[in-house]
């Protein structure tokens, strides 16, 4: 390890890195989330090495392209709400984040190209991504170890929306490209997108832009106010490719964000831009000891404003990153195949201005880190995968006494995996993993000391936290059975020092004077620690009732379960409650259909003075036309969402007693693939 942490921090200091994600060719990233798990499909962000989906022992989720356009969401999380295990914080249109397996915020890293988000919506649930997923070609999911490669702030998991920004291949074709344009009845919405890419000898070029305009959201209980979503962003990027078959590369990207979005719960709405430069390299190193190294990098200049509905500004919120990452992957070393060692470097600087600045006063973070990851097919049944990493975190801010403080910390974490081939022959595969994690506190955690009115919280960190450590175990099971289909996983997470926002049950005033039953009308909020246990189920199951062909109906199933306890026993808050469903799929050459239905069960088990939150149920379907048979790149989508109009409350949701979630809604959906 201490070896592989000298080469990373040498590679880092060498050129700005990102997380790498192997030069995959274009149309593998359009592969549909059904087939994810099939042999041939590489999810980028498991792994170092360009392995199929299903060679992993713990499992992850593909969403591509045409799910994403029929979901119509203006967050990643819409998008990914029909994978298991997965839900969303549904703040706002333009503020919910994904949670993994009950976990959110500083626990779950958002990613684009493997490169940080670079954001700040870890400090607030009103503060949004800067990802648009009509920007995304696919979104992965990794749960469980794999993502240790991604730092302590992925302790629950990773979202990574991927798309060619910076050219990872060169076109097939001189120029090609996507259309797109949507529409939604519950918001009187419009959207549009436009991807094209071309080619000049050894020179890919990429340009994509996106627009979209909703307004205020209709539920079974009348309109949803100021909850509206504006949106659009553009990006133009280039790669050059050289060396033996073009295997090398160097490109960049510069891209742009912006975004006004209404905070359901509050009066207020926010005003959001971004500049992005990214730089993503590939150096193919021939056939020795080192295979391929990789340099990618993003820096990102960050900030929205917080607007009262006269466009006063009542704070301004900043945040400025770099984040650099190098890879090398070496040849094989005894039973060992595959190898990567790598390292990671990252600066953060936030800060606010205005009524809200006391919440939390300007801080500044820094880290390094070293990795290493292995994979050993031991046997033609047995593959075993072995990581580990090791940061150092430095934070410093003003807490609530007004002492500047400065802490620092060294997360250590790693894992083993084993994935056994019952009988060799790819039918049943099972999967058994453990992980130890630590994760930093964040600087929220750390520094918070006052009232933020979006979330209308009184909150006070506490700058004596410890590192936050689980030890996982997961086990996984594959059945690949001819017409019938399973992917399955079992989990248990023991956390020491669990860090968790716990209210009092008193509210607060701006000036910070709490009481029960005060005037004010901000919640208090103190961080705190103490252990605590995840342990959930999450599964997904269909059969070929009929496949000739070309033609093919499938049923379908899917279910998740998430249990959050404190050791005093009490409950962790704001767990999504469990849910089950399923439906059937018909696919064929002229048009595919769709039927879904999700039962979302009564979340009694909530936190310290918090609610129940009632069940719902969530029927969907589709129809896809292809009016060419012979060229699907053409599409025509009808979607149909909550059609029973039901009330939908989100159970994680911090501000649920105010916000429904939107009502019955039919959206159409045009592609063009050219």
């Amino acid at each position: 390890m201490r070896n592989a942490l000298l080469l990373g921090a040498a590679t880092a200091a060498l050129l700005p890195a990102v997380v790498h994600a192997q030069t995959v060719p274009t149309d593998a990233l359009a592969l549909s989330a059904n087939a994810a798990a099939k042999s041939g499909d590489i999810i980028v962000t498991a792994t170092p090495f360009d392995l199929d989906a299903d060679e992993t022992a713990s499992i992850a989720a593909k969403v591509d392209r045409q799910q994403i356009l029929e979901q119509g969401g203006a967050n990643l999380a819409d998008a990914l709400k029909n994978v298991p295990g997965i839900s969303a914080s549904s703040f706002a249109q333009g503020a919910s984040r994904p949670i993994i397996r009950g976990m959110d915020a500083s626990r779950v890293r958002m990613l684009e190209n493997g490169l940080s988000s670079s954001d700040v919506s870890d400090i607030g649930p009103d503060h949004g991504t800067p990802i648009d997923p009509l920007s995304a070609q696919s979104i992965e999911v990794v749960r469980g170890a794999a993502s240790l490669r991604y730092g302590s702030q992925a302790i629950g998991g990773v979202v990574n929306a991927i798309n060619n920004r910076v050219p990872m291949a060169l076109p097939d074709q001189p120029l090609s490209g996507t259309i797109s344009g949507g529409y939604d009845s519950v918001s009187d919405s419009g959207d549009g997108s436009v991807m094209g890419d071309g080619r000049v000898g050894n020179l890919a070029v990429h340009v994509d832009g996106f627009y979209r305009h909703a307004d205020d959201y209709d539920t079974p209980l009348g309109t949803q106010a100021n909850s509206f979503f504006h949106g659009f962003g553009q990006s133009v990027g280039a790669s050059y490719f050289f060396g033996n078959d073009s295997k090398s590369h160097i490109g960049a990207a510069i891209q742009r964000y912006d975004a006004q979005y209404g905070i359901p719960s509050d009066s207020t709405y926010i005003d959001m831009r971004q500049t992005k430069v990214l730089t993503r390299s590939s150096f193919d190193l021939g056939s020795g000891l080192f295979k391929k190294f990789t340099f990618d990098g993003s820096f990102s200049k960050y900030a929205h404003d917080e607007d009262e509905p006269g466009g006063t500004v009542v704070t301004t919120f900043r945040n400025k990153e770099y984040d650099g990452h190098g890879e090398l992957l070496l040849a094989p070393i005894g039973p060992v195949k595959n190898i990567a060692i790598g390292s990671e470097v990252t600066r953060r600087e936030f800060s606010a201005v205005g009524e809200d600045s006391s919440y939390l006063f300007p801080t500044l973070t820094t880290s390094e880190a070293g990795y290493i990851v292995t994979d050993s097919p031991l046997t033609d049944s047995l593959r075993l995968q072995v990581s580990g990493r090791v940061e150092h975190v430095r934070e410093t801010g003003t807490p609530a006494s007004d002492i500047a403080t400065v802490r620092d910390f060294t997360p250590v974490s790693g894992a083993i995996g084993a994935l056994y081939d019952v009988g060799g022959a790819g039918i049943v595969k099972l999967g058994l993993t453990f992980s130890s994690t630590g994760r930093a506190p964040a600087i929220t955690e750390l520094y918070a000391r006052g009232g933020h009115d979006g979330p209308d919280t009184f909150e006070t960190g506490d700058p004596n936290l410890k590192i936050e450590r689980s030890n996982s175990l997961e086990a996984s099971l594959r059945v690949n059975a001819g017409p019938f289909r399973f992917e399955g996983s079992a989990y248990s997470s023991w956390f020491h020092n669990y860090i968790y926002g716990q209210l009092t049950g008193r509210t607060c005033d701006d000036d910070g004077v709490c009481a029960v039953g005060g005037d004010g009308d901000l919640k208090e909020l103190n961080y705190q620690q103490q252990g605590a246990h995840f342990r959930g189920l999450e599964a997904k199951a269909s059969y070929a009732v009929m496949d000739d062909g070309n033609r093919r109906l499938e049923v379908n199933a899917l279910g998740d379960y998430v249990r959050a306890t404190f050791d005093d026993g009490s409950n962790v808050p704001r767990i999504p409650p469990y849910r089950y469903g399923g439906g059937l799929s018909w696919s064929s050459k002229p048009f595919d259909a769709d039927v879904q239905f999700i039962h979302y069960a009564r979340q009694n088990k909530y936190g310290a003075f918090d609610f129940a939150t009632p069940s719902y149920n969530d029927l969907s379907a589709s129809v896809t036309v292809h009016p060419f048979t012979e060229n699907r790149n053409i599409a025509l989508s009808v979607v149909g969402q909550n059609l029973t109009d039901d009330v939908q409350r989100n159970a994680a949701a911090l501000n649920r007693a105010d916000v429904v979630q939107p009502g019955r809604n039919i959206r159409a959906v045009l592609k063009i693939g050219f």
